[in-house]
């Protein structure tokens, strides 16, 4: 079928009370991309002429969701009277007068929902010249959705809703998964003889295929092979099963990509993460964002890594990283601290109990332990020690310090910015740097040491130090 002749019709208009969230059922977070986005992914990808998510509730939320990520699509909005067939004739108006073709229709909340599926429907709703096509899944609990009504040969009849569904037909395993291909001219027609005498007062798109039967169109039901395909999300738990499913998926695609992943159970990767092969990924790890994996490295246990970007060979542990680089053979953790603007260069090491943030750490330089390292710049092969502190605040502003290249630092320093401390430079055990360090220079600011003989037994007597001290 050639693009302008297929629209895809998206349900999001429904309040999603079932939620109990302030926030829109379909801008739910699932793997990285909000419900709806990952239908909105998979319902551009099939090449329509028009895709039309249909809101209602929340619309400013909505809508700047979908004009930010997907601006070629064509919102449609929901009026006050409710109901899936209302619905899709609020999508319907937003196409052209003129329209003819097939149109999909789906749901906001079904994120597994995968354009071969959608394909595979296309082509037998085409094939068979049919007016509608329905697809369908047979479930060991149906309860809560529609029940197919087939007739002894097969053949299908109508979608009962459960409110309107007699003891017999409850008792039905096929139900409706809410995704259907019509006709569009046909659809128009049908939708306007669709009343809403039902137990719900609500004008049902599912009427419209027992419509279009009455008027002797063809119409079919297929079932879906795999269920999770068709899954809806009303619910919290339905958002944690389907999230856990949707991750397994996540997991096995990319070790069959050449990623090691011990736990897939315990690891968590964004949809939007890309690895690259012989990465090795361990237990308790989530990967989030558009976070980029380089061939080669290991990250975890127990990392969060958020937006970064991680070169080659690179290992980071337990450690919580956000919109950073790591370079290539570069070593973070564990319990590190990396704060967007971090970049670290190759060989680089960022090490125990050290935070970062807007730093930049040249190739092979190392701040190995409880450090803070913030609005600086390090250059190549220098080494900053344990306990320094870049005290860029002060007050009001925030200051840059400047570390040059091959600089070895004592532990227990503090850099008071802004200053520069040039190439080769060193700086003693203790000292606060206030002033710009010359290249070579050492800089230092102890006092001379002082010891107070007898000080102990004469200030602390009877102590167990002043005891020890007469031997």
């Amino acid at each position: 079928m050639s693009e302008k002749h297929l629209a895809v019709v998206v349900l999001a208009a429904g309040e999603g009370t079932r939620m109990r969230s302030t926030t829109p059922k379909v801008m739910h977070e699932l793997a990285g991309l909000p419900l709806l986005g990952h239908v909105l992914a998979t319902a551009t990808s099939l090449g329509a002429a028009h895709v039309i998510p249909v809101i209602r509730h929340q619309k400013e939320a909505l809508t700047n969701y979908i004009n930010t990520f997907y601006p070629t699509v064509e919102i449609a909005h929901q009026d006050e009277v409710a109901g899936t067939g209302r619905a899709v004739e609020c999508g319907l108006e937003a196409l052209p007068a003129d329209f003819t073709g097939a149109v999909i229709v789906t749901s906001g909340d079904v994120p597994l929902l995968d354009v071969p599926t959608l394909e595979s429907l296309l082509e037998a709703h085409l094939e068979g010249d049919f007016a509608a096509s329905v697809l369908t899944a047979i479930v060991d609990d149906p309860t809560g959705y529609g029940r197919v009504i087939r007739s002894n040969d097969g053949k299908f009849l109508q979608i009962i809703e459960q409110s309107d569904a007699d003891s017999e037909q409850l008792e039905i395993s096929e139900v409706n998964a809410g995704i259907y291909v019509f006709d569009a001219q046909y659809l128009r027609a049908a939708l306007a003889n669709v009343g809403s005498h039902n137990a719900q007062g609500e004008k049902y798109l599912t009427d419209v295929a027992a419509e279009l039967l009455n008027q002797g169109k063809k119409v079919q039901a297929l079932a879906v092979s795999d269920n999770w395909l068709v899954a809806g999300i009303n619910d919290r738990v339905q958002l944690s099963e389907v999230a856990a499913e949707l991750n397994f998926r996540i997991c096995e695609a990319w070790q069959r990509a050449g990623v090691t992943i011990l736990d897939p159970a315990t690891t968590w990767i964004d949809i939007t993460v890309q690895i690259g092969e012989d990465a090795t990924i361990l237990p308790g790890t989530f990967l989030k964002g558009m976070t980029s994996i380089g061939s080669g490295s290991t990250i975890g246990p127990e990392v969060v890594m958020t937006d970064t970007l991680v070169e080659a060979d690179a290992t980071v542990i337990k450690s919580h990283v956000s919109a950073s680089k790591i370079g290539e053979g570069a070593t973070v953790g564990p319990f590190a601290y990396l704060r967007p603007g971090t970049d670290l260069g190759a060989n680089g090491k960022i090490g125990t109990f050290v935070e970062t943030k807007n730093a930049k750490i040249g190739a092979g330089s190392k701040v190995p332990h409880l450090s803070y390292v913030g609005d600086a710049e390090i250059g190549e092969q220098s080494n900053i020690g344990a306990g320094t502190i870049f005290a860029n605040y002060d007050g009001i502003n925030k200051h840059k310090s400047v570390i040059g290249s091959h600089v070895k630092t004592g532990s227990h320093n503090v850099f008071v910015a802004p200053i520069t401390i040039g190439d080769g430079a060193y700086t003693a055990a203790g000292t606060v740097v206030r002033k710009d360090v010359a290249s070579g220079d050492l800089a230092m600011n102890v006092a001379p040491q002082r010891n107070l003989a007898g000080w102990v037994i004469a200030n602390r007597p009877g102590t167990k130090s002043a005891e020890a001290s007469k031997n």
